[in-house]
């Protein structure tokens, strides 16, 4: 099992919780981490097929056998940090699956030392 410190992004308990809940009720899931404000600074969570992963997106993972994509702006900005994918008490956004559970996916993070950007593996871009 690969060591979670150098995964460029995880989950904890409870975001993997309501992942499973979420594809128990839509099937498979991804999620999108772009930039911006309002609903694009929050990790978007989308049935797999309904939204469209661009050549430019950046594969950062999986969490709860959902990939995790981040727009390539966002990921030269974030590239020295892990990405923690986490749940709060709240309205996830419009177009996020979450939407209704009053609980809404937040990122997380903390940047890698030094040795552990060097023992990284590259990241792929698009799908």
């Amino acid at each position: 099992m690969p060591d979670a410190s150098l995964e460029r992004v995880t989950a904890t308990p409870a975001a993997l919780d309501l992942i499973a809940s979420l594809q128990a009720r839509y099937g498979p899931v991804l999620f999108h981490q772009s930039g911006g404000c309002c609903d694009g600074s929050s990790p978007m969570c989308y049935s797999q097929g309904e939204f469209i992963i661009g050549d430019q997106d950046v594969l950062l993972g999986s969490i709860g056998e959902a990939p995790v994509y981040i727009s390539a702006p966002q990921f030269a900005a974030w590239s020295h940090t892990q990405l923690i994918i986490d749940v709060v008490p709240g309205r996830g956004g419009m177009f996020s699956l979450e939407n209704g559970t009053e609980k809404r996916f937040i990122t997380r993070s903390r940047a890698f030392s030094g040795e552990e950007i060097c023992a990284l593996p590259a990241a792929r871009r698009g799908a």
